[in-house]
């Protein structure tokens, strides 16, 4: 499998002429932690949760971190059945991540395209977003729109549910 690793990541925000803004940081175990060496920068926060559920469907919900998933409500708006976290190897194995540095930047890593990926309607609304771009030495500000053309442009569809 070929990791998309940070310096990738750079590579094809640049062949796909998406801009952005960084910063670097001391390593950030936590969204929290983060919080402190962004703040005053301007961009929601998010968390990119790696999900599966009973038939082994995954799922990369990102949200604003302020935001508490009702997995109930979840699966009432996906369908989906006994949705859970995914475990450490399944994030390893689908997108060749870690826990505590997902996000969609993951996506490059799936060349299974096995994995829907959702966004939370609220959150889109903001102009700018943030991830960790597969380190969490770094926190990375997008656009909302790069942010999806940059799925779409790994081959995957994206859905837009309101939690």
């Amino acid at each position: 499998m070929a990791i998309g690793t940070y310096n990738q990541i750079m590579e094809e925000l640049t062949r796909l002429n998406i801009s952005y803004e960084m910063v670097d940081h001391p390593a950030a175990e936590t969204t929290e932690e983060a919080d402190q060496y962004i703040e005053g920068h301007i961009g929601v926060r998010t968390k990119s949760m790696f999900l599966k559920d009973k038939k082994k469907h995954f799922y990369l919900l990102i949200m604003d971190d302020k935001k508490r998933l009702d997995f109930h409500e979840f699966q009432d708006l996906t369908g989906a059945k006994r949705v859970s976290m995914a475990h450490d190897h399944d994030i390893k194995e689908q997108l060749g991540l870690v826990p505590g540095i997902i996000s969609p930047f993951g996506l490059m890593n799936n060349s299974a395209h096995n994995i829907t990926v959702l966004f939370d309607k609220e959150m889109l609304q903001e102009p700018i977003l943030t991830f960790h771009p597969n380190e969490n030495t770094h926190t990375i500000f997008l656009k909302t729109a790069d942010v999806l053309r940059f799925v779409n442009e790994q081959g995957f569809e994206y859905k837009i549910i309101d939690l």
